[in-house]
């Protein structure tokens, strides 16, 4: 597909961009860092974090500067993140696979935010569809992300594929607008954008991420290198991240009321998104997924959808090209070409309070 071409090639590039760049670069001491993020119900705390001071009293705490940036688009964030323009960037499992790891920057996912819980979904248009209604329709999503993996995976639950639909490859910043033109029948995406479109008069929600529970997970992604000779870096977002857990969890209406205003909504639809996000508030809790066989599991899921769309890069065989390492050791892939490593570390040392 056309879109496919121009995504990979993009990986391409980025890949190509990082050969030419001495690897010293990333794993040199520095004092200030740069995190990217965009809009969603997972990750607004990052925007409290940032505007509430929260970002600045942890970085101040290790000696070190970090500066928080909301970007519009969220693949283009991964591009900046992966071209090297952040040290962290906020992203999916399956993306952080597919565009910095494919790209050939060594990835580690720092926090384990949440997975998605029915913040993912299809939406028809007309009243009581139901997802076979889907059949030969035009679906319009972001191509090649988790929106696409989630239709991936509910053509599968009714046995159809891919070839029952054409996909339409669309900005999640226009998918909004987008679904409002009378020729546009279908559309996947994530939250707020769901919400959005799911309150147009006559849509039906077909399917959405609770069906596939534990499989879209959100994380905060830093450069390896960059954490290896930085770990003050992970520690203080990690600090930061679970002191605003700790307010959310306790209900702080001051704090889901800021977020939900950056995310465009209000207090009430901010709660019902995350009632569709089962977010990991506590790092113990966090731990025991990033270390479980579940994630692993939903990680083979991963690679096989990717590498059936070419999204593993130049030269993948077959869909264990990229090494994928586990807090216990193993690496699932290949061992001399690990670019995607999940880290319990840092999470570690803020549910025992040593941070």
């Amino acid at each position: 597909m056309k879109h496919s071409f121009f995504r990979i090639c993009s990986v391409l590039l980025l890949s190509f961009s990082a050969l030419l760049s001495p690897l010293s670069a990333h794993a040199e001491t520095k004092d200030k860092f740069s995190i990217a993020w965009t809009i969603y119900a997972g990750w607004m705390p990052w925007d409290y974090a940032d505007n509430a001071g929260i970002v600045k009293k942890w970085a101040d705490k290790y000696d070190i500067e970090i500066d928080v940036v909301q970007i519009n688009d969220y693949i283009e964030s991964i591009n900046q993140y992966t071209a090297g323009q952040f040290d962290g960037c906020t992203m999916t499992n399956m993306d952080a696979l597919t565009i910095p790891a494919a790209g050939g920057v060594d990835s580690t996912a720092l926090i384990i935010g949440d997975f998605s819980n029915g913040n993912d979904g299809i939406v028809l248009k007309g009243s009581d569809k139901t997802l076979a209604d889907i059949k030969g329709q035009r679906v319009n999503l972001v191509e090649l992300s988790v929106s696409h993996y989630l239709l991936a995976r509910a053509l599968d639950s009714v046995k159809m594929s891919e070839r029952d639909v054409t996909v339409v490859n669309t900005s999640d910043a226009d998918l909004v607008g987008v679904f409002n033109a009378a020729d546009v029948t279908s559309t996947v995406t994530w939250n707020p954008l769901l919400s959005e479109i799911t309150a147009v008069p006559n849509t039906t929600k077909v399917f959405d991420s609770s069906d596939i529970p534990g499989e879209i997970i959100d994380m905060l992604v830093v450069n390896t290198e960059t954490l290896e000779a930085n770990p003050a870096f992970g520690k203080a977002l990690t600090g930061a991240w679970y002191e605003i857990m700790a307010k959310m969890q306790a209900g702080d209406e001051e704090a889901l009321t800021m977020m939900a205003e950056a995310s465009g909504t209000d207090l009430a639809g901010y709660k019902a998104q995350l009632d569709a996000t089962n977010m990991f508030y506590t790092a113990a809790e966090a731990v025991s997924f990033t270390e479980s066989e579940q994630l692993q599991s939903t990680m083979k899921h991963i690679t096989d959808f990717s590498f059936d769309h070419g999204l593993l890069g130049d030269g993948a065989m077959n869909a264990d090209f990229i090494g994928i390492a586990y807090p216990n050791g193993e690496v699932a892939g290949d061992t001399n070409n690990v670019k995607l490593r999940f880290d319990s570390s840092f999470m570690k040392m803020a549910a025992d309070n040593a941070l």
